[in-house]
């Protein structure tokens, strides 16, 4: 047996019409169309594997020599050195 909340959402004018006139064609309701969209869109987001970051370090060795001792200032100075003025 399935329960109903009642809710309140807001949806763009140009939507709200076009989703009554589908709606009126298809002889159903307004909350069965967001219904609908909103179990395809759940059903889609279950089936994406989670974002992984991949592993891009280079041999765990930590920075190089010259910034092992810097500051971030040094650091982010050398990333945009010769970048603009």
């Amino acid at each position: 047996m399935a329960s109903h909340m009642k809710t309140t959402i807001q949806i763009a004018e140009g939507l709200l019409v076009e989703a009554k006139g589908l709606a009126s064609r298809e002889n159903t309701t307004v909350r069965a169309l967001v219904e609908e969209g909103l179990r395809r869109v759940l059903e889609e987001r279950k089936k994406r594997r989670p974002f992984k970051l991949r592993d891009r370090s280079v041999k765990g060795r930590g920075l190089s020599p010259e910034f092992a001792n810097g500051s971030w200032a040094k650091i982010r100075d050398a990333i945009y050195e010769g970048r603009g003025s």
